[in-house]
C-alpha cells in the first residue's frame, strides 16, 4: 500500500522538434506478486512548444497638445508614423500570429482624434478593419485624459 509520485521536468532541443513525449514507468520488486502486468503504465502527452513573442513599438511623435475643453478645433493634428513590430525570439517557429489594436480615435462630442491614413508591412499581412458591428466604440472623455500619462 506505498504510494511514490513522480515530477518529470524535460529539456527540449531546439534543432529537433517533437509531437509528443512518451514516458515509460515500470515498478518492479523482489517480492512475488499476483497481478505484475498492473506494474507498468505508459505516458504520451502532446508536446506544445510556447513562443517567445516580443513586440515592441516606436512613433516620431513623442509629445502633442491637447486643448482644454471648449478650443478644440476640428482641424487634424499633425501626421505622424508609429511602427509596430512583433519579433519571435524563440527557436521554434510559430504560424498564425494575430495582433489586433485598438486605437482611441474617438474624443469629446465623437469629435475624430486619430485617424489611420495608410498601413505599410513587411513579412506580414494587415488588414484595416472598423470595429464589429456589434462592438461599441467607446469615445474617450476628455477628463479621463488627465489621469493619463500617456
Amino acid at each position: 500500500s506505498s504510494q511514490v509520485s513522480f515530477t518529470l521536468e524535460l529539456e527540449f532541443s531546439c534543432s529537433v522538434l517533437l509531437d509528443r513525449a512518451e514516458v515509460m514507468l515500470q515498478a518492479t520488486s523482489d517480492s512475488t506478486e499476483a497481478t505484475p502486468q498492473d506494474n507498468v503504465v505508459k505516458l504520451s502527452v502532446p508536446i506544445r512548444y510556447e513562443p517567445n513573442l516580443f513586440l515592441s513599438s516606436n512613433t516620431n511623435l513623442h509629445r502633442y497638445e491637447v486643448h482644454p475643453l471648449g478650443t478644440f478645433t476640428y482641424s487634424s493634428g499633425p501626421e505622424f508614423t508609429t511602427t509596430v513590430k512583433v519579433q519571435n525570439l524563440g527557436c521554434y517557429s510559430i504560424q498564425n500570429v494575430t495582433l489586433h489594436m485598438a486605437l482611441p480615435a474617438l474624443g469629446h462630442h465623437q469629435a475624430t482624434i486619430l485617424s489611420v491614413t495608410h498601413v505599410l508591412a513587411e513579412n506580414a499581412t494587415c488588414m484595416l478593419q472598423p470595429p464589429d458591428e456589434g462592438t461599441q466604440v467607446v469615445p474617450v472623455p476628455p477628463e479621463d485624459l488627465l489621469h493619463m500619462d500617456r
